[in-house]
């Protein structure tokens, strides 16, 4: 028997200072500066000829969607330039010239690369063949593809049940390889399909679900335009959705007020400075929040309430503050919601968000006065132990005001990565629908299975308790992506073969199973071409729009494949051809894949010719204000309770962050020059009187640790700055700070960690 040998990987790299220079943070987003950033990205990654030639066409109506955000595309886009700094980034990033293959993993050994930041990992740039790292062996070696399909194929039948194999999908797949993957993840038996949303916006699926019948924003775009008011709550789309500030500007031009609920003041959200508009470029910008609440983390509910009671205290004495007519014609659960407002105190209510009521008051009272309103949100809301009830009291607020299914009015809930929405469309769900099980019996000619699967927490779980064996991952960084990294690196460890499906090197593909396979895939932007066909995919964005995408740079390698290809000869090669689904075949048609959706899936029709241009958009109930689906046919206030964190004395409240030179977990640079950070990613924002009490200096060295369970977990050497923020939280980037995140500690019924209000203690080094 073959001795097992564990490999000496890192999950953090080699610990160190970059060099930190701090600047003041800065007041205005986008501009000359974000143009130049965009394009120097580019240039560097691509080359100028090459880089053009994509940014071009990235966003057009015959292009390539962006593989950044889902934010959706305006109908009438800028022909030179529908793409933000954030997207110009995420091009060059998929499309650099700088590759490695079989002779750059002879010399390196995982051992060596763990050592790397992620920063440096992904600067290695494209991986240009498949390639293995075999049982006890810390080098990967290149390996046919044909060989790695039977080497998977081998696994899979060895295992004793189909739930011991799970299939992880983020959000960068298509439509297409999406429901290729979790109709093979069906066909193999296990609904064992965890995806990125489990981690992200899982909790606005819930919550919406069950309060207006549908997981999904209820907006369009326009929307957006003529909002009279729209709230951003723990959002910043400044760094993360930049192309969300456009809509935004077209709001405040049309006289729109903006209302930005975040414990930071985010740069994008004070001032910005259109990159398509040369005026805006030219002259001042547009100021952009009209209020800024800097509410405490994880108090929303709170201050949600506190408005709720004032805006119910108006229409005491005003009966057309709130919307009765719809609430009497829509709305379930009125009087049971006053009553429990009647429950708490304005003082309390107030004392606790750290909100003045002078800046609440007028919040207040842009409420009253309006019903166009829009409430966007994202991680800020998501990521609490609360975070289903954080979200259902900000929808009783629009249900209050009759603010749906109607124009300029609705939930925005702005999702992350380009496809993650389109994901869960088209299937990739571990829990089960059985109206989607009876069409693919009846389409697919095969029984899915109807016991429901694991979500990524429960994936975790398993792996680590070695009830799952084969862990196969469609693109995304898994263990980085993920919480509590040391604990989801044993249960990667714990599986006897991981595969990764990839375009560029992450730590996933260093901290794996015994045996693991990176099989490198096609970018967004590149061609694909089958039987001299060029081919699209399709991408769902975050307001329920489907849209082509066609690429149209020469592949990095042609040794590389498509994933809808490496996933069909994958199922091809498991079956051996003989199965109901002739799989083969939709590896080479993708116009066959969406023939199968449109008969499988909710909403799809004729996606592949409605799909051209602008595409068109999947049915909404409650743009339709039908909630028939709901208890007493109706949509659901909600009765909701204020977080208690038990906070002790000298526990603090973390919320992880992104940098401005990041999106997820791919680090692009090391700067965050919106917040006046500069070459340096290990520090720990946190306020001056909190630095005081803990007698802590800007740039002491300071070790994080979270206590939970009885089991503590630390993050090593960060800089400390101060900065504005409420007093008792603090505020630090991901990855780095997922170590502290307990994997059983998630909000409930979602499941989504608590990654936005964790309870740490803070260490001075030294």
């Amino acid at each position: 028997m073959e001795k097992e040998i564990k490999r000496n990987v890192s999950l953090t790299g080699d610990i160190k200072f970059t060099g930190l220079r701090l600047k003041e943070p800065m007041h205005t987003a986008a501009g000359f500066l974000g143009v130049k950033e965009a394009l120097r990205h580019g240039f560097k990654e691509m080359g100028i000829v090459r880089s053009m030639k994509a940014l071009l066409e990235m966003n057009q109506e015959d292009g390539f969607r962006c593989p950044s955000c889902a934010w959706p595309v305006p109908e009438h886009p800028s022909k030179i330039a529908e793409y933000c700094e954030n997207g110009a980034k995420a091009l060059a990033d998929e499309a650099t010239s700088e590759h490695i293959g079989a002779e750059f993993f002879s010399k390196h050994s995982v051992e060596e690369l763990s050592q790397r930041s992620d920063f440096e990992l992904n600067k290695l740039g494209r991986v240009i063949e498949p390639m293995v790292l075999r049982s006890g062996k810390v080098h990967y070696e290149p390996i046919a593809w044909q060989e790695a399909y039977d080497l998977i194929s081998e696994e899979l039948h060895q295992l004793k049940d189909p739930n011991e194999a799970i299939f992880y999908t983020s959000g960068r797949s298509s439509n297409e390889a999406a429901f290729l993957y979790g109709m093979f993840a069906r066909a193999l038996g296990t609904n064992n399909m965890p995806d990125c949303s489990n981690m992200c916006h899982e909790s606005s699926g819930v919550a919406l679900s069950s309060t207006l019948g549908i997981g999904k924003g209820s907006v369009k775009l326009d929307d957006l335009y003529g909002a009279e008011i729209v709230l951003v709550v723990g959002q910043n789309p400044g760094t993360n959705h930049p192309r969300m500030l456009s809509a935004l500007e077209k709001c405040k031009k049309n006289g729109g007020k903006i209302v930005s609920i975040n414990p930071l003041a985010e740069t994008g959200l004070v001032h910005f400075k259109n990159p398509q508009n040369v005026s805006d470029m030219l002259g001042s910008g547009q100021a952009m929040a009209d209020i800024h609440l800097p509410v405490r983390i994880n108090e929303d509910i709170a201050l949600a309430k506190l408005i709720l009671k004032k805006l119910v205290a108006l229409d005491s004495k005003n009966s057309n503050v709130l919307d009765h007519e719809f609430i009497v014609d829509n709305v379930d659960g009125y009087d049971s919601i006053l009553a429990d407002l009647a429950r708490y105190d304005v003082e309390s209510l107030q004392r606790r968000t750290g909100v003045s009521m002078r800046k609440i008051d007028q919040t207040v009272q842009l409420l009253a006065e309006n019903s166009k309103i829009v409430i966007c949100w994202a991680m800020g809301l998501t990521q609490h132990k609360n975070a289903v009830e954080c979200i259902q009291e900000y929808v009783n607020i629009l249900l209050l005001k009759g603010a749906l299914g109607k124009p300029f009015a609705g939930t925005c809930p702005v999702r992350g990565h380009s496809n993650v929405q389109g994901d869960r469309s088209v299937g990739i769900m571990h829990y089960v629908n059985k109206t989607l099980n009876a069409k693919i019996k009846e389409h697919l000619k095969f029984n899915p299975p109807t016991e429901p699967g694991y979500d990524t927490v429960k994936a975790i779980e398993a792996m680590h308790e070695k009830k799952a064996k084969v862990f196969v991952c469609l693109g995304g960084n898994f263990l980085m992506a993920a919480s509590d990294t040391k604990y989801t690196a044993e249960a990667i460890q714990n599986c006897s073969l991981t595969v990764q499906i990839s375009t560029k090197l992450n730590r996933s593909h260093l901290v794996t199973g015994k045996t693991a396979l990176l099989l490198p895939t096609f970018g967004r932007s590149e061609k694909d071409e089958k039987k001299g066909e060029l081919q699209f995919l399709t991408m769902e964005s975050s307001t329920g729009k489907v849209r082509q995408s066609r690429g149209l740079l020469k592949p990095t390698s042609e040794h590389i494949k498509s994933e809808p290809e490496i996933i069909a000869m994958l199922a091809h090669t498991y079956f051996k051809g003989g199965h109901a689904v002739d799989w083969k075949a939709l590896g080479e048609d993708y116009n066959l894949i969406r023939s199968y959706i449109d008969k499988t899936v909710k909403g799809f029709d004729k996606t592949s010719e409605r799909s051209k241009g602008f595409g068109y958009y999947l049915p909404n109930n409650v743009r339709e204000r039908d909630f028939r689906m709901l208890p007493n046919g109706k949509a659901q206030l909600t009765l909701n309770s204020l977080p208690d964190h038990n906070l002790k004395p000298d526990e603090l409240l973390l919320m992880t962050i992104r940098s401005h030179d990041q999106f997820n977990t791919t680090i692009y640079g090391l700067n965050d020059r919106y917040r006046g950070v500069h070459n340096e990613r290990r520090v720990v924002f946190m306020n001056t009187e909190d630095m005081e009490q803990f007698n802590l200096k800007k740039l002491d060295v300071v070790n994080l640790h979270s206590e939970y369970d009885d089991i503590q977990r630390t993050a090593e050497q960060f800089l400390v700055i101060p900065y504005e923020i409420p007093k008792g939280n603090m505020a630090a980037y991901f990855p780095e700070t997922n170590l502290l995140v307990p994997h059983n500690q998630f909000a409930d019924k979602s499941q989504t960690p608590i990654s936005k209000s964790i309870k740490v203690t803070v260490e001075k080094v030294g």
